[in-house]
C-alpha cells in the first residue's frame, strides 16, 4: 500500500534529520523523504500536521505473558514497533520449536515484531548450556538468563566462551543469586518497614564477575536494567576500557525511588528494586551521557491476583508499553535532554544494541531513511494525558504511574507500512 504522511515534523536521530517534511511510504519501505517523487498516488494519506514523525519504538524488555495478541496491541498503541522477548516464558525459550511458534504467532497478528532471546541455560536452570546455534538458526537474537542468576560462575564462563565463538550476544541482568533475594532497596526505608534488603552490592559484585569473564572471553554481553549509581560507575570503566559491553535502564529506576513504596504499595514491586534518589540521578546523568545505551519499559504484565498481595509476597512487575514514550518525553523535560536525543534512547540506540547481536536489524529500524523498512511512529509531543490503568490495552493494568499526566500522545504506528495503530 502507498501512504503519505504529510505536514509532521520528521525527527530521525540516526541521521540527524530534523524538519517538517512528507514521508511517502510504498510496499513496505520509506520511499522518499521530503520531496514526493513524481506519479506517487497515495491509497491513503496521514495528517501529521502539529505532531513528530519519528522511527518505531524498540523496546529491548518486554513481557508478553502468555497474551500475544493483547501486549502486542498495546505495544503498537504506545508507538512500539520492535520488541525484545526474554526467555522466561511459559514454557521457556529454550527449544527452536517454541522460538519458530513465537515467531509465527506474532507475525500471524501483524502487530509489533518479537524478537525473542533464547534461554542460556536448558529451563534457566544453570547446568546445562541450551542449545544456541539451533536457537539461533530458529530466530534466537540472543541469550539470556532472564531474573535467574547463574550461581555457577564455570557455566557462564563456558556460555561466554562460546558465545564469544560465534559472534552471540549474551543478554544478563547483573545479580548475584543470595545477595539479590530482597524485595526492596537496602536502606532506610527498606529497614523502618521491615522488608528484606537488596545491597548495591548485589549488582557491582555480579558486574564485576562478568566484566572479568568478558576480558578472559571478549564475549559481547549487553547488559539488563542497570540500577545504581555504583553499576553505572563500573560499566562507565568497562566502556572506556573498551570491553564490549552495553547496558539499559527500566523507566522505573529512572523515574521512582524506594520512597514511592510508601506504605507498602505493591505498585511499585518491580525488579529491579527502586533505589535511592542519587541513584536515580546517576541512571539519568548515564541515559543522556551515553553510558546507558537505552531506555526499556521493563514490560511485566501482572495480574489482580498477584498484585493484591502484601507487598514482599506480591509478584514484581508493571506494565509499560504504552508509557515508555511518554515517561522518555517527560525525562527529557525534567533533564534538559534535547527531543532528537531523547528519543535517540528509544529507537537508534537500542536498535544499535540489536544490530549487534548478529546484524538482525542492521538497516530495518530505529531510523527513517529512504529504502528502510516503513516503521514509524506519529505522535503529538504537545498534548497531554492521564494515565488511567484501566484505560490501558495491556491484560497487565498496574503500573507505579497511574494518575500520572504525562506529555506526548501517540497518533499512529505504522509497521512495516502498514498502519498497525491509529488514534
Amino acid at each position: 500500500m502507498n501512504i503519505l504522511i504529510q505536514g509532521g515534523r520528521v525527527i530521525d536521530p540516526a541521521s540527524g534529520l530534523d524538519a517538517v517534511a512528507d514521508v511517502a511510504i510504498a510496499d513496505g519501505k520509506i520511499l522518499a523523504l521530503g520531496n514526493v517523487p513524481a506519479g506517487f498516488a497515495p491509497e491513503q494519506t496521514l495528517d501529521a500536521r502539529g505532531c513528530i514523525v519519528a522511527p518505531g519504538l524498540v523496546d529491548l524488555s518486554v513481557r508478553l505473558g502468555g497474551m500475544l495478541a493483547s501486549e502486542l496491541a498495546a505495544a503498537v498503541a504506545g508507538g512500539v514497533t520492535s520488541v525484545v522477548c526474554p526467555p522466561d516464558t511459559e514454557p521457556v525459550l529454550d527449544v527452536p520449536g517454541l522460538v519458530e511458534m513465537l515467531h509465527y504467532r506474532s507475525e500471524r497478528l501483524k502487530l509489533a515484531r518479537v524478537f525473542p532471546l533464547g534461554a542460556l541455560t536448558r529451563k534457566l536452570e544453570g547446568e546445562v548450556l541450551a542449545e544456541m546455534a539451533s536457537l539461533t538458526e530458529a530466530g534466537c537474537v540472543g541469550f539470556s538468563q532472564a531474573e535467574v542468576p547463574l550461581a555457577n560462575t564455570q557455566v557462564l564462563q563456558r556460555a561466554l566462551q562460546y558465545a564469544s565463538t560465534f559472534g552471540y550476544t549474551v543478554w544478563l541482568r547483573p545479580q548475584e543469586l543470595h545477595l539479590g533475594k530482597g524485595v526492596a532497596a537496602s536502606g532506610p526505608l527498606a529497614t523502618r518497614l521491615g522488608l528484606s534488603g537488596v545491597p548495591v552490592a548485589a549488582e557491582t559484585i555480579a558486574l564485576h564477575t562478568i566484566f572479568e569473564l568478558v576480558r578472559a572471553t571478549r564475549a559481547r554481553v549487553h547488559l539488563c536494567r542497570i540500577s545504581s549509581a555504583a553499576g553505572v560507575e563500573l560499566v562507565r570503566q568497562a566502556k572506556a576500557e573498551g570491553l564490549p559491553v552495553s547496558c539499559d535502564v527500566s523507566i522505573n529506576s529512572l523515574h521512582l525511588t524506594d520512597l514511592d513504596i510508601g506504605f507498602f504499595d505493591s505498585r511499585m514491586r518491580v525488579t529491579p528494586v527502586l533505589r535511592q534518589q542519587r541513584d536515580r540521578d546517576a541512571l539519568r546523568a548515564a541515559l543522556a551521557d551515553g553510558t546507558i545505551d537505552a531506555l526499556v519499559s521493563d514490560h511485566t504484565p501482572v495480574g489482580e491476583d498477584d498484585k493484591a498481595l502484601p507487598f514482599a509476597e506480591s509478584v514484581p512487575g508493571a506494565t509499560g508499553l504504552e508509557l515508555l514514550l511518554s515517561l522518555t518525553l517527560k525525562w527529557a523535560q525534567d533533564s534538559g535532554v534535547g527531543l532528537a536525543d531523547a528519543l535517540a534512547t528509544i529507537t537508534q540506540r537500542p536498535a544499535a544494541v540489536l544490530g549487534a547481536s548478529l546484524g538482525v536489524l542492521a538497516g530495518e529500524a530505529g531510523a527513517l531513511r529512504s529504502g528502510a523498512v516503513a516503521d514509524v511512529c506519529v505522535f503529538d509531543a504537545a498534548a497531554h494525558w492521564t494515565v488511567e490503568p484501566a484505560a490501558l490495552r495491556s491484560q497487565g493494568k498496574h503500573t507505579p504511574f497511574g494518575g500520572y499526566e504525562l506529555p506526548g500522545r501517540v497518533r499512529a504506528t505504522l509497521v512495516a507500512g502498514r498502519v498497525a495503530f491509529a488514534a
